[in-house]
């Protein structure tokens, strides 16, 4: 991974090669809101604390183009993700007016697949009528690489009646994209990169990335997200207990609320109920229909 620098990042296609760093700083700067005029604020890049945001962070110092470097706290970040984010020179960190234990309290519902709201809450903060730049590839999932590109537009944020996330990774990702409901412009300027393109580029760079990478994370998301699947959130819990203590305590206010208003209880007595049921083992198989069942009785 370490060898000669752009060795995978060349490619070669029916028309000749195609240097992608060249290809993204090339559209890093064909779009720059100040020099086109089109916006009075530089680019809002939006950075995970991930690989991809390493990525799009190095290719910004390469482009040479201004722009705002913003994390939005989550509030369920691993202790290393929030360390490594503040380690770096000229981040904006936005902290939300609401934590995850207080949201999941006034959904009053587990955040799940199909209902992912923490993020539109915690997560998507921020870049209203600004042009936001993300790390979105293609190659994050091949399921949902049949879905999105790298320049798209957006009615009132949704694609097919699907709200789209800025975090979402398919092949209906275009390279811009537009979401009218909240005022604002996306660039993915490495939605077409491979993993070891990402990995070969941050390496050349002398960057490691988050170091939870280090410890065996494919993703370096919120503890407890449901995107990680069954094993993933068991494993974050393993090594985060405390995050667990957090949740299941977040579950039995949720449920006091719930009884409150006379939900339907599916089941549900306790917050570890509401934990055991949210980390199924057979989650995975049963996703669909379980998540479709709560948000039937929500």
């Amino acid at each position: 991974m370490k060898g000669k620098v752009g060795v995978s990042l060349i490619e070669y296609t029916l028309d000749g090669k195609q240097d992608k760093v060249k290809i993204a700083i090339e559209r890093i700067k064909a779009f720059d809101p100040l020099t086109n005029g089109h916006m009075d604020a530089p680019y809002y890049v939006a950075y995970s604390g991930g690989k991809d945001s390493d990525v799009i962070r190095i290719l910004f110092g390469l482009a040479n183009v201004r722009h705002d470097l913003v994390h939005n706290h989550t509030t369920v970040d691993a202790p290393e993700t929030v360390r490594y984010i503040r380690s770096i020179p000229s981040m904006q960190i936005s902290y939300p007016d609401i934590s995850m234990w207080e949201l999941i309290v006034k959904k009053k519902i587990p955040p799940t697949r199909l209902m992912r709201y923490c993020c539109e809450h915690l997560k998507e903060r921020g870049g209203a009528g600004r042009f936001v730049v993300t790390g979105v590839r293609w190659k994050e999932s091949t399921a949902r690489a049949k879905r999105r590109g790298s320049v798209e537009a957006m009615n009132n944020g949704r694609d097919n009646n699907r709200i789209i996330l800025n975090a979402d990774n398919n092949q209906h990702r275009k390279l811009i994209e537009s979401c009218t409901s909240k005022s604002k412009f996306m660039l993915n300027p490495i939605v077409d990169w491979t993993d070891d393109d990402v990995w070969e580029f941050l390496h050349a760079h002398g960057c490691n990335s988050n170091p939870l990478y280090a410890c065996g994370f494919k993703r370096v998301g919120c503890i407890g997200c449901p995107m990680a699947g069954s094993n993933g959130m068991i494993k974050a819990f393993e090594l985060y207990p405390k995050y667990k203590a957090n949740y299941i305590r977040a579950f039995e206010k949720m449920l006091k609320e719930r009884n409150i208003r006379e939900m339907p209880s599916n089941n549900w007595n306790t917050g570890e109920d509401v934990y055991n049921w949210w980390i199924a083992s057979d989650k995975k198989s049963k996703c669909d229909s379980r998540q479709m069942s709560i948000l039937m009785i929500y």
